[in-house]
């Protein structure tokens, strides 16, 4: 490739960050605590901690909701999620005086070790990371875009990165870390060296990315990948002589769901929020490319009915991508070991995007100063020949 060529690409290369430079470094980092986000919360948070030294088998969920409901007096329970096995189960409500909080109920003793009203430390990176904390309206969010087109950045630096980095490949067999030649070799061959170690993890985050920015463009445009089961006609409603009707009971509507995929690692369970909806019930397939969401059942509450049944099996191509974006994109695919591993590759990532402004503002200043050292040309103007007086007066 001629020396001409690879300039423009160079100047490619850089220019695909340099403007949003710091917005990508920002979501770099931020992905990168977002990864360990649950472990940081076991370090940190001492609440948040399911001790269990006798070793004790999980409680069923209905009596960690019973704990809480014990716990705060007309506690109106929406949800309960169960984390990993060291972390409590999240069990959300609202009561008269709290219009929105999280219970951590230890799910081997069934004790309610903190109430949060506020935004967890999980939530808080996880939105941070995902849309820089815009809000959302009708399913959009200018964030969600902003960290979407991202990926395009990732993508487009590898590419334009391979053709500047002649022979790159040689950085697998002989990698060359220069540190007694300048800030400038230094940081260019740690930028190279960090590139060709981790084009799978750039792979992997730009392509997971970009199926975020289709996704985003999908709900803008109210496309589901499944669709929703249609609600409760209000026939199905029990009919009361003025006290609320009785629905099914959780460990019932657990019960359907078992019986239903007998294979489903339950991790979520989603109540009714009104008359016509049905209890959610969520888990995992046990196939670590799919979401611990992948798997749902959805049973009327009114009469044990199941509306929906969601399987990896036969899932088509959207589905699919939909439920495996995120174990790729966040390293869950084999728990703490590859969480351990999108890390340490998430921090060369945000380390190549601060090296990267660094060589390219330093070449620039370079460049700069050689521009201004450089000696101006005077052009030589020969002057003119005087002519004989008499050919001036034509004699």
């Amino acid at each position: 490739m001629a020396k001409s060529q690879r300039r423009i690409w160079f100047v490619v290369h850089g220019w695909l960050s340099l403007p949003v430079w710091l917005l990508f470094t920002v979501i770099c980092l931020t992905g990168t605590i977002a990864v360990i986000s649950h472990e940081l919360t076991w370090l940190f948070n001492p609440d948040a901690r399911a001790h269990n030294p006798q070793q004790l088998e999980r409680l069923p969920l209905p009596e960690l909701v019973t704990a809480v409901e014990q716990t705060v007096p007309g506690a109106d329970v929406s949800s309960v999620m169960q984390l990993e096995s060291y972390l409590v189960t999240a069990v959300s409500f609202a009561a008269p005086d709290i219009p929105q909080a999280i219970a951590y109920v230890n799910p081997y003793s069934g004790e309610v070790q903190a109430i949060n009203r506020g935004i967890t430390f999980i939530g808080f990176m996880r939105s941070l990371h995902g849309w820089l904390l815009f809000p959302w309206y009708h399913s959009y969010s200018i964030g969600y875009y902003l960290v979407s087109l991202m990926s395009i950045v990732v993508l487009g630096a590898m590419i334009t990165g391979l053709v500047v980095y002649k022979r790159f490949w040689r950085a697998f067999t002989r990698p060359r870390l220069r540190a007694g030649k300048g800030a400038r070799i230094f940081w260019g061959d740690l930028h190279r060296l960090g590139g060709v170690w981790s084009l799978w993890f750039l792979l992997v985050i730009g392509l997971t990315g970009l199926w975020y920015l289709v996704q985003a463009i999908l709900w803008h445009n109210e496309v589901e990948a499944w669709q929703h089961p249609d609600p409760i006609t209000l026939t199905q409603v029990p009919l009361s002589d003025g006290q609320a009707p009785q629905r099914l009971l959780l460990n019932d509507a657990l019960n359907v769901a078992r019986q239903t995929l007998p294979d489903m690692r339950l991790k979520y369970v989603s109540m009714p929020e009104h008359p016509q909806d049905f209890y959610t019930v969520a888990g995992g397939s046990g196939n670590p490319l799919f979401d611990d969401y992948s798997q749902r059942v959805f049973v009327n509450p009114w009469n044990g009915d199941v509306a929906q049944v969601r399987e990896t099996a036969g899932m088509n191509a959207l589905q699919v991508i939909t439920h495996i974006a995120d174990p790729l994109h966040y390293g869950t695919i084999g728990g703490l070991f590859t969480k351990v591993i999108w890390f340490v590759f998430g921090l060369v990532l945000s380390g190549m995007a601060v090296s990267g402004f660094v060589i390219y503002s330093k070449r620039t200043l370079v460049d700069a100063g050689k521009r201004a050292r450089k000696p101006v040309r005077q052009r030589h103007v020969t002057p003119a020949k005087t002519l004989p007086a008499k050919s001036i007066r034509g004699t």
